[in-house]
């Protein structure tokens, strides 16, 4: 039957089922039931004619590939015509068709590379979402395969998963074809990642080129032959040398086929070669050809090689090398050691000394292009030159032979850290900067696994790896970012090390690995220790103690509190002050003292945008959800904090400042536990809790130290929540903003500031300040290390919007949202379950009923059932309620006491929760209403949003319409337009419609 008779909806509930989504998956990307997509499947299969679901997935992926316009080939364009392999190309295609993973096996020279790409080109319109080209050639550690391909696929890191990681998941549904080229160097790091990327990705095929095979399941093994000359003039070896040799000269004579024929197959018919055989020809002719040819290879007769194929590449590179003038001879050895294409200036300052001067390299270049042992590459930015991988490993060869290894590669280590301190100095907005790096960036690590083992050059290869950590972490490759200053830290002695250590445990951060980060700060404060700097050592141990308990949602095995301790009590030692008061008096504590405590299984993981610490509040799951940990003085005129109070253990602290607040914030977090960490104690008092933190933060202010400071802060507005001022909390946060804002963006200072946005936007929400909280939820949401994790990137915008009652921007967003989330493993985390709610809350105000539901289903993945049933979920679950009428459910909904719920509803949902509890109240007509409204203003005093809602409960209560009109206008200043529009609902009918305008430009209907 014509697919002309599908509804618009059924076919997009066709094309989910080709993407093979179950029905569930469907609901909630729809935002239709359940049953609603059942029905639509049996319409479907009734309509088509099909039997069962595998079929419309079937027909789905047909359409598909009809319908929409197949994205280009990410393949290099070669700058000759491919030639002959007829019976090879069809072979080679229909095994990629039928084969998951094929391995194109031959020797360096036959050809493999060409007849990849030739191949991939022609099979490109079977994979619907792409066909990807990846040169391992440059690539020198096995471990960065995954990083390879990344880069080519254009996938980003993302915080908390690995790069191979993030390759699976974004491949995991795609129907594509990826090209591996030259991987025979490093086949023990393609082999395992190979494994794992087809089993992660059913509908991806992979061709590989090797000379060896791959020894990974699914593999088909190709062999490569050589070029046929057995139809002699007529041959495709034959049709190769001619049309190689008519690109540099004027073409062969008909009548010299037959000697070319002769010569082919002298070279056994190897592409290579002939190819640089025949750039020969207009100089030497078929006579010098031949002689020179028949002279190589009876030197080579007695050879070790007993591969024919071998050593014919090998004799016409031999041949080559020879007839090169000296100086060409010292060029070609000499510019092996680049690893991808360069340029002339490049090749001057690793390869101008004796016998060349840079005139010789400029002219030596162009020179070997023409015989074909370059190939010369134009760009916008001018001509680059680049050797294939055969010819570069032969010239490598003849370096060493030549005794000048070291010196070239000397010279080609300085030229690299030369060419990345440059890097490293340019302006953020340079527009040249990503493409200057990603030109630079394989030599340079190839420069960096070439010095690792020669003492001589640690110094410059600390230095190296030192701008190369700076460089991929300003370029959002965390992953190797971390590597590279640990690199450093193994080149250097044991002062630059620590410096180093510590670079690497600010990345680590950054991407969510606790564990590392903890074993980071001791292989500092080790290396500090063996330098002599105890001061430095006591400092980074008393950093590893705060870790530990700041970030212990982070940890795949949380430290213990006796770990900790210990820490904390040797950082003392070193810091000549004794142990101190190691137990204190108490700690995060009054009302917060067993906040979080847990009695299930805890998650080690937090959710990639900065906020899942382990500090704020938790479910008894003992799931961290860390948005209460930006907290602090206050610095608006709302309020003053808590005074220093005690000093505990260390007067003023140690004669270094720095030193001294490291160990405060340490004490801060082991002793009182102000973050509320996993492994953290319950006998605390809040008073003292937030002493300890006060403390923190003047000592780090006085160390002139902006991220410690920050830190403090952090730690501080725990405190506070745990006291219950929210106020103070939200201040604190601001207060980090602030003080972050002039700070360079290194790795240290960017983790802090992204945990900062996100604490910064949670506690704006917690008090009612709409504007801010979405303002710093848009800046998390475009920061640019979480490109590749939307969903947690846009958790706070989303919320933010939501209680504002923005239904487009919320819809819009929902959408990236939830495709993140599926892509990232559909991972749980304290703000993702919030996020999914207040989508879920949108279509409730809107009466989507349906879409609801399926949103709720996704807050059960993505978040925890008891916050959802206490905390945030009876906040918007009562929102929705109200809006449609129904007060008796919605105080239903919000029944238990604050007192008794209070670690769900703290910090952000404990001003929304009493004041909707009043407003139901008032509406539901219950005896204690106008109590209740009372009680809520003393929590919620200074919250413009919650005070304009009692407002409008006491204004409703006393039949005032006048201030009902008041609280409206109070919304609206206070950027909550969804409750001034039904504030008008609710003032009686001369204002109804006015109201109902107001939620129709919101995007909402009228309940």
């Amino acid at each position: 039957m014509s697919t002309s008779v599908i509804s618009a909806r059924e076919g997009e509930v066709l094309a989910l089922l080709g993407e093979h989504l179950s029905n569930a998956e469907i609901s909630a990307r729809l935002f239709i039931s359940v049953r609603t997509v059942e029905s639509h499947v049996s319409a479907l299969l009734r309509k088509l004619e099909v039997p069962d679901r595998r079929a419309l997935a079937r027909r789905a992926a047909e359409l598909a590939r009809a319908e929409r316009p197949r994205p280009a080939p990410v393949l290099p364009v070669p700058l000759t015509a491919f030639v002959g392999r007829v019976r090879e190309r069809a072979e080679l295609a229909a095994a990629v068709r039928s084969c998951r993973q094929v391995t194109a096996v031959g020797p360096g020279g036959v050809g493999k590379t060409r007849l990849a790409l030739a191949v991939a080109a022609e099979t490109a319109g079977d994979f619907a979402d792409g066909v990807w080209f990846v040169d391992l050639a440059p690539v020198v550690d096995p471990g960065r395969v995954g990083a390879a391909v990344a880069a080519a696929v254009g996938v980003g890191e993302q915080p908390g998963r690995g790069v191979d990681e993030a390759v699976l998941a974004a491949l995991a549904d795609r129907r594509a074809l990826l090209v591996l080229d030259n991987c025979e160097q490093i086949r023990d790091g393609v082999a395992p990642f190979l494994e794992r990327l087809l089993t992660a990705c059913p509908r991806l095929r992979v061709l590989a080129t090797s000379r060896a095979r791959m020894t990974v399941p699914f593999e088909r093994v190709f062999p490569v032959p050589p070029l046929s000359w057995a139809d002699g003039d007529e041959s495709e070896a034959v049709t190769l040398f001619t049309e190689r040799a008519a690109a540099v000269g004027p073409p062969p004579d008909p009548a010299a086929r037959e000697r070319i024929a002769g010569l082919c197959e002298r070279l056994g018919g190897m592409a290579l070669a002939i190819e640089l055989a025949a750039a020969r020809w207009p100089t030497l002719g078929p006579d010098g050809l031949t002689a020179g040819l028949s002279d190589q290879l009876r030197i080579l007769a007695g050879g070790p090689r007993a591969d024919d194929r071998h050593r014919s590449v090998r004799a016409a590179l031999d041949w080559s090398h020879d007839l090169l003038e000296p100086r060409e001879r010292a060029l070609l050895r000499r510019v092996s050691v680049f690893a991808t294409a360069f340029t002339a200036d490049a090749a001057a300052e690793v390869a101008a000394f004796a016998p060349l001067d840079r005139a010789a390299v400029a002219d030596g270049l162009g020179r070997l292009a023409d015989q074909s042992l370059l190939t010369a590459i134009p760009a916008a930015t001018g001509t680059r030159y680049q050797a294939l991988e055969t010819i570069r490993q032969y010239g490598t060869e003849r370096l060493a032979d030549a005794g000048e290894s070291a010196d070239v590669r000397a010279r080609h280590l300085a030229w690299c850290l030369a060419g990345a301190t440059a890097l490293l100095a340019a302006e953020d907005g340079d527009a040249g900067r990503r493409p200057r790096f990603d030109a630079l960036a394989e030599d340079v690590r190839a420069a960096l696994a070439r010095s690792a083992d020669r003492p001589e050059q640690r110094a410059d290869a600390h230095r190296l790896a030192l701008a190369m950590g700076g460089l991929t972490f300003a370029h959002h490759l965390l992953g190797e970012a971390q590597q590279c200053y640990e690199q450093a830290a193994a080149l250097a002695g044991d002062a630059a090390g620590a410096g180093a250590l510590r670079e690497a445990a600010a990345v680590a951060g950054c991407r969510r690995l606790g564990d590392d980060m903890l074993r980071l700060h001791r292989g500092a404060a080790e290396a500090a220790r063996r330098a002599g700097d105890l001061v430095g050592a006591s400092r980074d141990l008393a950093t590893a103690a705060t870790v530990a308990y700041r970030f212990s949602s982070e940890f795949t095995r949380v430290p213990t509190a006796a770990e900790a301790r210990a820490m904390l009590g040797t950082a003392r030692e070193l810091s000549g002050e004794g142990h101190g008061d190691e137990d204190g008096d108490g700690h995060g504590g009054g009302r917060g003292k067993d906040h979080g405590r847990g009695d299930g299984a805890r998650e080690s993981r937090g959710d990639g945008a900065g906020e899942d610490h382990g500090h704020g509040h938790r479910d008894h799951e003992g799931r961290g959800d860390g948005d209460g940990d930006s907290h602090g003085d206050r610095d608006d005129g709302q309020g003053e904090a808590p005074g220093p109070g005690p000093s505990y253990g260390h007067g003023s602290g140690p004669g270094d400042p720095a030193t001294g607040a490291a160990l405060a914030l340490a004490e801060a977090a082991v002793l009182a536990d102000a973050f509320g960490a996993v492994q953290g104690d319950t006998d605390n008092t809040a008073h003292e809790t937030v002493a300890r933190a006060e403390r923190a933060v003047e000592l780090a202010r006085r160390a002139g130290d902006p991220v410690a400071e920050s830190a403090a802060l952090d730690a501080l507005s725990g405190a506070l929540t745990w006291a219950g001022d929210s106020f103070g909390a939200a201040a604190a946060a601001r207060r980090r903003i602030a003080v972050l804002e002039p700070v360079p963006h290194t790795p240290a200072a960017t983790h802090e500031r992204m945990d900062a946005l996100a604490m910064a936007a949670g506690t704006a929400l917690g008090v009612g300040d709409l504007p801010r909280a979405r303002r710093w939820g848009g800046q998390l949401a475009a920061h640019p290390l979480f490109a590749e994790v939307g969903h947690h990137a846009t958790s706070w915008l989303l919320i933010a919007d939501a209680f504002a009652g923005r239904a487009d921007d919320v819809l819009t967003g929902s959408a990236g949202f939830l495709d993140a989330w599926r892509r990232s493993g559909r991972q749980r985390s304290f703000s993702l379950g919030p996020a999914a709610a207040s989508v879920a809350m949108v279509h409730g105000l809107r009466g989507d009923h349906d879409a609801r539901t399926a949103w709720l289903d996704i807050v059960g993945r993505a978040g925890t059932e008891s916050e959802h049933r206490h905390g945030y979920g009876a906040v918007f679950d009562a929102m929705v309620l109200l809006h449609h009428g129904d007060p008796e459910r919605a105080l239903e909904r919000v029944a238990p006491e604050p007192d008794r719920v209070w670690k769900w509803v703290s910090w952000i949902w404990l001003h929304w929760y009493v004041a909707l509890r009043a407003e139901a109240s008032v509406l539901a007509g219950h005896p204690d209403a106008r109590d209740r409204v009372a009680a809520a203003r003393t929590t919620v005093a200074g919250n413009p949003v919650a005070t304009a809602q009692l407002d409008r409960a006491g204004a409703l209560l006393d039949g005032d319409p006048a201030r009902q009109l008041a609280a409206a206008a109070a919304f609206e200043a206070a950027g909550c337009p969804y409750q001034s529009a039904r504030t008008l609902l609710l003032a009686g009918p001369a204002h109804r419609e006015d109201g109902r305008r107001a939620l129709a430009r919101l995007g909402l209907t009228d309940g």
